[in-house]
Formats: structure tokens, C-alpha cells, sequence
């Protein structure tokens, strides 16, 4: 039987996952493999170079660019304090002095001859990376980072915002339909991963904000609730960075869609467990998709086993349909017809036959659903 690769959000109760924990710049690693690491352990670090600060010294001094040498008090390389006397020069028979400090903590890093120009650089910015998940250190990148491995329950969002984050997981919500609302989030919810159903809206975001919750999940969010409360349209970006005190995933779309009853019971049978989750979204070309990662108890020996690679669509598949009219729903594949059909549009495409959760049977173009590789 012919087989249909439709890459697609990840959705298991249980996986070896390995996450690369990566430096932006070659800096230190400060694990070994083989260590066990928690979330909020620091792997590797390094530091990043300071703003660089000109300042034209012979303007300020009125001296000409081949004197500045000469008149400087501190030499190349020298450390400097803000406010303190970089360059000095006497005036008028060397009864006044005119003094030029430096606006910035940092170093002096080159002095120019040619334009008069100093150059400062402020002192260096140290970049820690964390684990991010429990596990083991499986590899390391000498001066760059660091490979870990864990088991984990483990789900793929559609949408999100926010940073990476770590919090215990606590249900909101009576079921996978039902709406987050501000009432249902009180201080109980402080520093924790709230699970909603179907949607949040604004003031559910705010409440989840004065408790100082760390996150939510939740089926889906109107396009102007998220509008409202990033500032501004979020457009073709890319998610991830934002910094507004909570990360965000959205696993279904947008609107009030009905979390997938899989994700939602996994969610709540997860409950009270550590979970990481970031909110990173990348549609177009280096597809990335927000995470919500469970550790659970596992045998070292178990991360030698080798992953199966993905297999595509086959019978039974659990899918999600990614276009109207049913967009959002989860279905399972009962037929891979392998000749082109003609669709509405009048083109030759590949379908497939699905059945609903209630039971009735749709004929979908492959390309408007996306796999749940289990």
C-alpha cells in the first residue's frame, strides 16, 4: 500500500526526546556526558561582546587627530569607570585643563590617530544556557553546547509566544470544550502551567498574569486578544521573544476551537508533573513549533534505543485538518486512495478518507491536514 509523509504536529505519551542546548557565540561548557541535569541547570556559558561607544576626542579637545595619542590618560586595553578621565588637555599657557570622561563602564579598545576618534567598548554581556528539560547530557559540542536526552510525555503546539519556561502542570478547566475564564484562575495557580479547553481570552490572560502563573495551554485565542495584548499584529514573525511575563501555547488555532481530546487528556493525566514549554513558533522555511515537554522516570539503558523514523500516513492515522470548513478537527485516516482526484479548485490533487469523532466520513485534499505522529 502506497504510503503519504504529511509532516505534522507530534502529540505522545511517551518518547526519547534530545534537545541541543547551543551557545550563540564559543564560550564554555561546564557538563559532562553522561551528567544528570535539571531543567534550570546551567550547561554552558559565554560572553558577549560589549556595545562599542566612539567618541571623537580631538573635537572635544580641539586638538588635531595626530596629538590624541599623546593627551590620552588611559591607553588601550586600560579599564574605565563612567565618568572618568579618559583624555586631557592644558589650555591657555596650561592654566586650565580640558578633561573628556568616559559615558560608559567598559575598556578603551582602539585609539585612531587618523580620525581622533576613541573607541570604547562596555564590559562583556555573560550568556548562560540552561537544560531546559531533566535528562542526561548524551553529547557535547566542544565550546559550543551540549546534547540531553530524556523520556518524555511530550506535545507540539500550533501557535505561541513566549519564552522558554519550567512549571507544574495544573488543570483549569472541566473539559477539553469548555472556555478559561478569569474565575477559574486564582492564586493556587502561582508559578504553574495553567491547562485550559477551547479559548482565553484577554482578561483571563491578565488574571493568569496578577497570580504570576508561568503559562498556559489552551485550544485556541482570538486574533485580537493576542493583538491586544502583544501592542501590536503579530503578522509572518517569528515567536519566541517576547518578553510580557507568560508564554502562551495554542494547540488547535484560532478562535474558540475545542482542545483535541488526546492532548487534553494527557495534559490532565500529567497533572501536578514538571513540565518545560516555549513558546517558539516558525511557520515558513525551519519549521519550528512550541513545545510542552514532561519528563518521566526512565531506565538509562532506554535512550539507546533507537528511534523509528516517521513512517508517514498510513490507515488509522490520527490527523488534524488544517483548512475550512473543518479546520481544527481531528480525524483518523480509513483510506490512501492512490489516483489524482479533481477538487473544487479544478486541480489533480491526492486525498484521503477520514473519519470525524462523530462518526461521519470526509474526503480531504492531503495537503489540508497535517499528521499527529504518535
Amino acid at each position: 500500500m502506497a504510503q503519504a509523509y504529511t509532516p505534522g504536529l507530534t502529540i505522545s505519551r511517551s518518547m526519547i526526546l534530545k534537545k541541543d542546548r547551543i551557545l550563540p557565540l564559543k564560550g564554555t561548557v561546564v557538563v559532562k556526558k553522561g551528567d544528570k541535569v535539571k531543567a534550570d541547570d546551567v550547561v554552558a556559558r559565554t560572553d558577549l561582546p560589549g556595545e562599542v561607544v566612539p567618541i571623537n576626542v580631538a573635537n572635544k579637545l580641539g586638538i588635531p587627530p595626530g596629538d590624541v595619542p599623546q593627551k590620552m590618560v588611559k591607553k588601550a586595553g586600560d579599564k574605565i569607570e563612567k565618568g572618568e578621565v579618559i583624555a586631557s588637555s592644558k589650555t591657555l599657557f596650561g592654566l586650565f585643563h580640558s578633561n573628556v570622561t568616559s559615558p560608559v563602564k567598559g575598556t578603551v579598545e582602539n585609539i585612531s590617530s587618523i580620525t581622533g576618534q576613541v573607541l570604547l567598548r562596555e564590559p562583556p554581556m555573560p550568556i548562560e544556557i540552561k537544560a531546559f528539560m531533566d535528562g542526561i547530557v548524551s553529547k557535547i559540542y566542544e565550546n559550543e553546547g551540549v546534547e540531553i536526552e530524556n523520556k518524555s510525555a511530550y506535545i507540539q503546539g500550533i501557535f505561541g509566544i513566549g519564552g522558554e519556561i519550567t512549571g507544574e502542570i495544573k488543570i483549569a478547566v472541566d473539559s477539553p470544550s469548555s472556555s478559561l475564564t478569569p474565575d477559574l484562575i486564582d492564586e493556587s495557580f502561582r508559578d504553574k502551567i495553567i491547562i485550559g479547553g477551547a479559548i482565553v481570552d484577554m482578561p483571563s490572560i491578565q488574571k493568569a498574569l496578577k497570580v504570576k502563573a508561568k503559562g498556559i495551554v489552551v485550544g485556541g485565542i482570538d486574533d485580537q486578544d493576542l493583538k491586544r495584548f502583544l501592542g501590536y499584529d503579530i503578522g509572518v514573525a517569528i515567536t519566541g521573544h517576547e518578553e510580557k511575563g507568560i508564554t502562551l501555547v495554542i494547540t488547535e488555532g484560532f478562535g474558540p476551537i475545542k482542545m483535541a481530546e488526546k492532548t487534553f487528556n494527557l495534559l490532565k493525566d500529567f497533572e501536578g508533573y514538571k513540565a518545560s514549554m516555549h513558546g517558539k513558533t516558525q511557520i515558513r522555511a525551519g519549521v519550528m513549533r512550541p513545545e510542552i515537554i514532561i519528563p518521566i522516570p526512565f531506565k538509562e539503558e532506554e535512550l539507546k534505543v533507537k528511534e523509528e523514523e516517521a513512517t508517514g500516513l498510513k490507515i488509522g492515522s490520527p490527523i488534524r485538518i488544517i483548512r475550512e470548513p473543518n479546520f481544527g478537527k481531528i480525524c483518523t485516516v480509513t483510506a490512501l486512495p492512490e489516483d489524482l482526484v479533481v477538487v473544487q479548485s479544478e486541480t489533480k490533487v491526492r486525498i484521503l478518507k477520514a473519519k470525524m469523532e462523530d462518526g461521519s466520513e470526509v474526503i480531504i485534499p492531503r495537503a489540508n491536514v497535517e499528521a499527529i505522529e504518535e
